[in-house]
């Protein structure tokens, strides 16, 4: 869709609006050039995640574990 600055101008929330709902851009002419109004892809919280190195295997297994040895050994004896 291509409008002049004029039409935009008169109906500028309205226009917005559309675009915002339809997220298709508009080119708007004003002196010889072309400009666009395109919405700006909103960025999900899903997508902002960072990956973090997890455990895996079964957490259980870590609750018996005898870490005595380990313990003993940063405290020097």
């Amino acid at each position: 869709m291509t409008i002049t600055a004029t039409k935009l101008r008169q109906n500028l929330y309205n226009i917005l609006d559309k675009i915002i709902e339809t997220g298709i851009p508009v080119e708007i002419e004003r002196n010889g050039y072309t400009l666009k109004i395109i919405p700006e892809k909103k960025i999900s919280k899903f997508e902002r995640l960072e990956k973090h190195d997890v455990l895996k295997g079964d957490p259980e297994s870590i609750v018996s574990m005898d870490w005595s040895v380990e313990w003993q050994k940063d405290n020097g004896l």
